[in-house]
């Protein structure tokens, strides 16, 4: 019997994503319908998460990773991290499904990836591996789930600690089940997984966000993907004419321009997080907060050096620099005149372009007109730094799109 073909949630059986009629992630002789591509086809990211320190390795333990698709494309393929290891880890089976409610996935969706034409797979230290890949289409805006096995491990762990997504942890193998009954701990975090692409047409192309916690997605609500990437997500694939349609999140909760902490740099980390992904046009750059609250001597001409390199090595990698400006956070603990004259500093370099491709001015946005250095009330999380699920989707709404097309 011919299986229901994987759809976003919303669209029909008809529904055209992409360019590409959306058939099942299932092998091609029981999907509806093949996967339309043009000859002149390519890989495009369309989910990432920033790779990061995760404490110890579990030997002989499986994680189940709910992530939510952005473009639409045929012959998908996973990318596994073993970024911050010390030494080799090995995967011995690795799938992906279709999730149905919790663990539990679709009946049928699940399948096995293969890496090299084996099924096991040992990432070295410090190094990152795509899978080979899967026959058949993977929809935009769906939950994809990839279940993996971790037979042979040691030492730290690579992962993403602040998912806002519920996913699934077990001991023994248990990636190639469908049922969600093994799968007995919750985890907010993500681990392995940091990159999933699909192949479309050559016109078609990826914004990697590289940004802290607002952009991570903290105070915006759990399970929901209302983090502002992911209304931007939404905004694009319904859009015309503007050729970018994937979206990776590289935020970090805590993260810095300038320095190690919550995460590597966002100097230090461009090259792996962001600069790799397959298909990206324009970095999304949304960083400072961070480096600016913490006192630490950071000063306006420190952070406009960092932003300079940041835009001069994805100039010289053919890629465009859309920049945000740092939000205000009045009523935080760490505010003072001190840093809030150091933000607005950099935020009149941004503004004024600093050798950016565009700017799209947050601050502006979000900030209260009767006390600019304050997150207007209908946009604060709660904490007067972090943007609540309607500021995230005001940010999102606010973006040129058109600005994210430029070419280099």
């Amino acid at each position: 019997m011919t299986r229901r073909p994987w759809l976003p949630r919303g669209v029909g059986a008809a529904g055209i994503v992409g360019g590409l009629i959306v058939a099942l992630c299932a092998p091609a002789s029981t999907a509806a319908a093949a996967p339309v591509v043009r000859a002149s086809a390519h890989q495009v990211v369309t989910w990432g998460a920033s790779a990061d320190r995760m404490g110890t390795t579990v030997a002989d333990h499986s994680y189940r990773l709910v992530v939510r698709t952005s473009v639409g494309g045929g012959r998908p393929r996973v990318r596994l991290s073993n970024a911050f290891g010390d030494r080799p880890v090995t995967f011995d089976s690795v799938y992906a499904g279709r999730q149905q409610d919790g663990a539990r996935l679709v009946p049928g969706s699940n399948r096995g990836l293969t890496f090299g034409g084996g099924r096991a797979v040992t990432v070295p230290p410090g190094a990152t591996v795509y899978s080979d890949p899967l026959s058949g289409a993977l929809a935009a805006q769906s939950d994809l789930v990839v279940s993996l096995h971790v037979v042979a491990a040691g030492g730290p762990a690579t992962g993403h600690g602040m998912a806002m997504q519920t996913s699934y942890a077990a001991g023994g193998d248990h990636a190639g089940e469908e049922g969600a009954g093994s799968w007995n701990e919750r985890i907010g975090s993500w681990f392995y997984l940091d990159a999933v692409s699909v192949e479309t047409g050559a016109d078609t192309g990826a914004v990697v966000t590289l940004g802290d916690s607002i952009t991570d997605g903290w105070q915006s609500s759990t399970d929901t993907d209302r983090r502002w990437p992911d209304y931007l997500s939404r905004r694009l694939q319904g859009a015309s004419g503007i050729g970018v349609r994937g979206v990776a999140n590289e935020g970090i909760s805590g993260n810095k321009v300038l320095a190690d902490g919550a995460g590597q740099s966002a100097l230090a980390r461009l090259r792996r997080d962001v600069l790799s992904q397959p298909g990206i046009r324009t970095v999304f750059l949304f960083e400072g907060i961070n480096d600016i609250k913490a006192h630490s001597g950071v000063t306006v001409a420190d952070l406009i050096g960092g932003y300079r390199q940041i835009i001069d090595q994805a100039h010289a990698a053919g890629v465009c620099v859309v920049g945000g400006t740092v939000l205000p956070f009045k009523g935080w603990s760490e505010f003072d005149p001190a840093s809030e004259a150091v933000r607005q500093g950099v935020n009149a370099f941004l503004r004024t372009g600093g050798g950016l491709d565009a700017v799209t001015d947050f601050d502006r946005l979000l900030r209260s007109p009767y006390d600019q250095e304050r997150l207007l009330p209908v946009f604060d999380g709660g904490d007067h730094l972090h943007p609540n699920d309607k500021g995230m989707q005001a940010m999102a709404d606010s973006i040129d799109l058109t600005s994210l097309r430029c070419a280099r």
